[in-house]
């Protein structure tokens, strides 16, 4: 697929199998809403072939264009887009009547509780704040019943409690409904938290695809993730919770690893972390008399440094899962450390807040 402008050309080729949520990630300006907008049926200036599920979509070699009304997509963009002269319940009302010819697989009860909306449907969306707005706005389009949803940087015009209060929803209403969802955002905290793939997308090129864990530790696509994010995706289950020091603990493994109270996890609930690079240390002896609880054994998988700076990337095992350290060179030769060397990963309780963690399951 292939679309130009004056000082901007977008050139990307996949044939993936979406299912769950896949990431359009990158900085900005890389064509990441151009080429929602091309699945979508709003670009027609774009050259190539599009196929969903079957179904031919765009052709331009044939000069075939199914318009946008025809493709079972639907959209969320930045602003809500709500009709203003309808009420929640109204703007909801009126999606389900759009979509009565298509198959039923759902209904409005569903969505409407899904979205936690029935305190809401009788109010104006001038009065609605605007993570309310985008949940009424992601409501709105599943009653459209389609087989494919596209986000394009729904949480964008959030603050950072709004985004930490949707995202849940976000994750789990495509899971809940079974529809394969693209989400394009430049925010790696928020991809990390929901995407089970991720498609890096950088100045109209495509620079790698795959599983999130295993784009996140690739060390040549640090540049465009932000040194300072780099890091790595844990998969975690829910041990139990210390009420006495208000912790959560969390099973990685057989280990034990504890951030600071999440009062919505149960034991037994698997969840996501996301442990940056820069917040882990590392010991080659059992480490004692520290403030820092979380001392996880693992093993070294690879060691990458980086001669041009003072860093090194070193890969590790913990118990099946990856996790990265970002650590100098020098420490690097201090510790001799080189793959299939026994080591401890050292990360502060005090790393993790409500958005470092992703509970896996649907609500």
């Amino acid at each position: 697929m292939r679309l130009r402008f004056d000082a901007f050309s977008l050139q990307v080729t996949l044939d993936r199998a979406l299912t769950g949520i896949t990431a359009l990630f990158g900085p900005s300006g890389g064509g990441k809403s151009s080429l929602l907008r091309i699945l979508a049926g709003l670009e027609r200036r774009a050259e190539g072939r599009v196929a969903f599920d079957g179904s031919l979509w765009s052709d331009s070699s044939e000069g075939y264009h199914l318009a946008a009304h025809r493709r079972p997509v639907g959209m969320v963009f930045q602003d809500a887009r709500l009709f203003a002269h309808l009420n929640v319940a109204g703007n909801l009302r009126f999606a389900e009547r759009r979509s009565r010819h298509r198959e039923i697989v759902y209904g409005w009860e569903e969505v409407v509780q899904a979205l936690d909306l029935s305190a809401l449907l009788g109010r104006a969306v001038t009065a609605l704040s605007g993570g309310e707005r985008q949940r009424v706005a992601l409501a709105r389009t599943l009653l459209t019943r389609p087989r494919l949803l596209l986000l394009d940087e729904p949480l964008s015009a959030l603050d950072l409690g709004r985004k930490a209060d949707i995202l849940p929803y976000l994750e789990a209403v495509p899971r809940r409904f079974g529809i394969p969802t693209l989400y394009v955002s430049h925010a790696l905290d928020e991809v990390a938290q929901i995407a089970d793939e991720v498609v890096v997308l950088v100045e109209g090129l495509v620079k790698a695809a795959g599983p999130i864990a295993q784009i996140m530790e690739r060390p040549n696509l640090q540049a465009y993730m932000g040194r300072f994010e780099a890091g790595s995706l844990i998969e975690a289950v829910v041990s139990g919770q210390d009420t006495r020091f208000n912790l959560t603990e969390l099973r990685v493994g057989a280990q034990i690893l504890a951030m600071p109270m999440v009062s919505f996890l149960n034991p037994g609930d698997p969840v996501r972390l996301r442990v940056r690079a820069r917040d882990v240390a590392l010991a080659t002896a059992q480490p004692s008399g520290l403030s820092i609880r979380n001392a996880l054994r693992g093993k070294v998988l690879a060691v990458v440094e980086e001669e041009e700076t003072a860093f090194a990337e070193v890969l590790l095992d913990i118990g099946g899962s990856h996790l990265q350290a970002r650590i100098t060179r020098a420490s690097v030769a201090d510790l001799g450390l080189k793959p299939g060397l026994s080591v401890f990963a050292l990360i502060k309780s005090t790393t993790f807040d409500r958005r470092a963690i992703a509970r896996r399951q649907i609500p």
